[in-house]
């Protein structure tokens, strides 16, 4: 996985768009990033790490959806956060 710093905030379609796919996106890529870091220095936390594989998945659906639905889109989201898919 790339470390990138990329502000969500790139992928909202309007000014105040909170809910689309795309933001939500990179708002969940966020919060993934940021357990990973945890769960490295805290190998036993399985609370979060929980917690972490349910973001995961969410993000998936999220990204299926994208690519079912429009795939210049999907594109767009995958290349600018940097995910292996």
């Amino acid at each position: 996985m790339s470390e990138s710093t990329t502000d969500p905030t790139e992928f909202r379609l309007h000014d105040k768009d909170t809910g689309s796919a795309d933001y939500q996106v990179a708002l969940l890529t966020q919060r993934i990033k940021h357990l990973t870091s945890h769960l490295g220095d805290h190998r036993k936390d399985f609370s979060s790490r929980r917690g972490l594989l349910r973001l995961v998945a969410r993000r998936r659906k999220l990204l299926d959806f994208l690519k079912r639905d429009d795939e210049e889109r999907y594109k767009k989201i995958v290349a600018g956060l940097g995910l292996r898919r």
